[in-house]
């Protein structure tokens, strides 16, 4: 506690009881975020088993010219991300009516199957197509499932590292994926080269089923299901507090508080009743358009257009042969996985949320643009040395890595799961998570064609997305108030959603943290 205390800086972790900061906590976080690793896995896995000749020539790709093989490979990345988008939308329902930690072993048992499936498929594109779907179906619902779960058991002080580690899972994940790419590619012949690399994205997926069968349900989902002992007796054991201690009680009062008054404002509790809550109600509709806003700016930094043809970048940056290329995307994974940990321990719950997305916007901009530059004037040469100026740009490549993990990355994922109120957290949620991965679809789908026709060398891909960094600049400044801090039922307050007097604030302009 006395460390923790001197790295996280807010009012929380000076007034909150120092037991409720125990193992538990953080076990029940690490289980939950191997969906994240599930994710990271997957979107690392991909990236380089499409550069593997072995794989190539079993699917066809070998033999196809530039534009139709990225065509060919967009095709297999991106019908995952349609897999993600659609379950991203359905599991809010699962979550609300058989609990967070259900739902998460149920996409534990489907990932396993697609990822099986996409080992097996032996050259048929058909059985890859879907098994990379099925595996998309589970990926994108844990997306959801994750921030929710670990946001609803997490103490207040300390919410932003714990619901943040989905993203250290995340390029957690990503890393492994890189070096197992690698070491396949050093050490295994033939086939066993990608089907190896293929059959390791299940690992995550055993891990979470496992993780969630001896974990709680969440006492926020216990508790809007009227299980309100089970609701007391859990959070004071996850707080590590008797059932009778006054911040325990507290947090249950504001718990019962403000399910009570949300059913008060609209009543019942079906799925259009939760659109009319979440819509007509001018606090509830500004979170929802701030969750949506911050995935459609998080994949349109062009992260994930770096995650999934990393090996493909490098080539065009002048590192040359597919070795030093997966060698050069391992080390892009370490550097990621570095930083959103150094983001999660020191900055997340001290600097906050706000301050980090609008500084690492100009950052990530700065970089993208410089890459953009260098493939505009002076191009590398296919066979000669990398000049100084191209070690600089993927240098960049690195440093982007690393400022997005201090903003875009870890606090979107934050944001959209604690702003929601208790009745529509789930639904929120699942609104941010589909955005997400449409808008991940769009960058997956569009990135080859983009690296291949934008310019030579794709130059011009960089500056589309560096100019996206700069403008969500600007989106933030404007629209995203600071939560750091703040309970789960203190945001309808910063929304301007207060008790009784809701209706008036409705009709009243310029609320405190509205947009």
């Amino acid at each position: 506690m006395g460390l923790l205390a001197k790295i996280v800086k807010n009012e929380a972790m000076k007034s909150d009881p120092p037991e409720i900061y125990n193992w538990r906590v953080y076990v029940l976080s690490c289980s939950a975020c191997f969906a994240g690793a599930l994710f990271g896995m997957d979107t690392g896995i991909i990236g380089g088993v499409l550069k593997m000749d072995t794989f190539r020539k079993k699917f066809g790709l070998s033999h196809l010219n530039a534009v139709d093989s990225a065509n060919l490979e967009a095709n297999i990345v991106s019908t995952l991300q349609a897999g993600c988008f659609f379950g991203a939308l359905v599991a809010y329902w699962f979550a609300d009516r058989y609990g967070r930690r259900i739902a998460l072993i149920i996409c534990a048992i489907i990932a396993t199957i697609g990822t099986t499936m996409q080992a097996a498929s032996n050259g048929y594109l058909a059985v890859m197509y879907i098994g990379r779907l099925i595996t998309g179906v589970a990926v994108g619902a844990a997306s959801m499932l994750n921030p929710l779960y670990t946001s609803e058991n997490a103490p207040r002080a300390i919410r932003g590292a714990l619901t943040g580690m989905y993203q250290f899972f995340i390029v957690s994940g990503i890393c492994l994926a890189f070096w197992i790419n690698y070491a396949n590619l050093l050490h295994q012949k033939g086939d066993a080269q990608y089907v190896i690399s293929l059959a390791l994205q299940a690992m995550p997926a055993v891990c979470l089923g496992i993780g969630m069968l001896i974990s709680n349900e969440t006492p926020r989902w216990l508790a809007k299901n009227d299980q309100w002992e089970k609701a007391a007796s859990t959070l004071a054991k996850i707080r590590n507090l008797p059932i009778e201690h006054e911040y325990v009680q507290m947090e249950m009062t504001e718990i019962r508080e403000n399910l009570e008054l949300e059913q008060r404002l609209i009543g019942g509790s079906g799925f259009w009743d939760l659109q009319k809550e979440m819509w007509t109600i001018r606090g509830n509709r500004n979170r929802a358009l701030v969750s949506i806003g911050l995935m459609i700016c998080q994949q349109m930094t062009g992260t994930n257009a770096i995650n999934y043809y990393a090996p493909q970048i490098f080539a065009n940056l002048g590192i040359a042969g597919t070795k030093t290329g997966l060698f050069a995307t391992g080390v892009y994974g370490i550097v990621k996985m570095v930083a959103c940990a150094i983001f999660l321990v020191f900055v997340a719950d001290s600097l906050g949320r706000r301050k980090s997305l609008l500084w690492t916007s100009i950052a990530q901009g700065l970089a993208m643009y410089y890459i953009g530059f260098y493939g505009r004037f002076d191009q590398p040469v296919k066979g000669a040395a990398v000049p100084p100026a191209g070690y600089v740009a993927i240098i960049m490549i690195f440093l982007f890595a690393s400022f997005f993990q201090f903003g875009w990355g870890p606090v979107c994922w934050i944001y959209v799961s604690e702003i929601p109120s208790a009745r529509l957290r789930a639904m929120n949620v699942g609104l941010a998570a589909a955005t997400q991965w449409l808008f991940n679809f769009v960058v997956a789908r569009a990135t080859p064609n983009m690296m291949v026709t934008v310019g030579a060398g794709g130059y011009g891909t960089y500056f589309i997305y560096g100019t996206f960094c700069f403008a969500m600049c600007i989106f933030a400044y404007l629209f995203i108030p600071e939560t750091k801090g703040l309970g789960l039922e203190e945001m309808d307050r910063l929304f301007g959603v207060v008790g009784n007097k809701f209706l008036d604030e409705e009709n009243r302009v310029g609320s405190a943290g509205t947009v």
